[in-house]
């Protein structure tokens, strides 16, 4: 990489755009048939986070944080464009998401579809668990792994 990556948070509407482009146009949105327009309503609610990775001001990355919610500390979504996938972009992400939460918390949340094996495998890598089986929880026909990558429990003695 020529220029260092810069992470920040999406400014307008037009970036936003981008990104709902960006995972409507790659796996596991495809297969679950999950629209771009689908996609840009998640990325309008309140109650989430859109962050946009940057290399010389072209967006290269995207990915959505849930911070309230049944779990805190949910990573959404997270997508790399095709051309940038292999320059460890996913791992810097991570890396960012986990400082994030592990500073005010103790978990980070996660689903991953069950075909899609290659993200399976990155996030054991990271050290993530699967916590649990979500059956058609997206799409029928599809389960959703839970994943999580822990601190330890909660509540503190």
């Amino acid at each position: 990489m020529k220029h260092k990556p810069v992470i920040r948070k999406v400014r307008s509407e037009a970036e936003r755009k981008i990104c709902a482009k960006l995972m409507a146009g790659s796996d596991p949105w495809i297969t679950l048939g999950i629209t771009n327009e689908m996609i840009l309503r998640t990325l309008k609610d309140p109650l989430h986070e859109t962050f946009i990775v940057l290399i010389d001001d072209q967006i290269v990355g995207t990915f959505v944080l849930q911070e309230k919610g049944a779990f805190t500390g949910y990573l959404k979504s997270i997508a790399v464009k095709k051309e940038w996938q292999g320059h460890n972009l996913g791992e810097l992400m991570m890396a960012f998401i986990e400082e994030r939460f592990f500073s005010s918390g103790t978990n980070v949340f996660l689903c991953v579809s069950s075909f899609n094996k290659k993200a399976q495998k990155f996030y054991k890598k990271l050290g993530y668990q699967e916590v649990g089986v979500l059956t058609d929880y997206v799409a029928k026909g599809y389960d959703e792994i839970l994943m999580r990558k822990t601190k330890g429990p909660v509540l503190k003695k």
